[in-house]
């Protein structure tokens, strides 16, 4: 299956699908966010620490993420705040060009654990499995995109990268 998802045409098509609906679903969320002008992560955050994520019973799940929320997010909201919103949009270009798809992937799988260990169920299993497709695929699901171009000249240009990017 993964040598498949690597090198097929018809996995490329598909994959290539699949990184157009997440990159668009992505993009919409961070431009949403950006274009109101008032986001703010904060009663998300409030909310994940007054009600954490709770085990079969009924003790928080994951403590060590309570307690970054406390101790880091809390304190840096507005840092936090532009790097989700941001983050989702530059998230949702990556995926919609086939920029850096690899790398756009693995941010947005990153958010989507974030949202998860908050406890903010909604599309993010869907996501997740859909952005492991993607990231299974490697430089196939972004060549058809700027990643055709993007990651040859990488390779050329950044020799460290030569075995790591795809």
């Amino acid at each position: 299956m993964v040598k498949w998802l690597r090198s097929s045409k018809t996995s490329m098509v598909i994959s290539t699908i699949i990184r157009l609906y997440v990159g668009v679903v992505w993009f919409l969320s961070g431009f949403g966010k950006i274009s109101s002008g008032n986001f703010s992560a904060s009663s998300m955050i409030d909310m994940a620490i007054k009600n954490p994520v709770t085990d079969a019973n009924g003790q928080p799940a994951y403590d060590f993420y309570t307690s970054f929320l406390k101790s880091v997010v809390q304190p840096n909201i507005e840092v936090f705040n532009f790097l989700v919103e941001y983050g989702e949009l530059f998230i949702g270009l990556g995926l919609i060009f086939g920029t850096l798809t690899t790398a756009a992937t693995f941010f947005a799988m990153g958010l989507n654990f974030n949202y998860l260990l908050a406890g903010m169920i909604s599309t993010n299993p869907l996501l997740l499995f859909l952005e492991l497709i993607i990231l299974v695929a490697g430089f196939n699901a972004g060549k058809i995109g700027l990643d055709r171009w993007v990651v040859p000249f990488m390779r050329e240009k950044l020799p460290f990268l030569k075995k790591s990017v795809e």
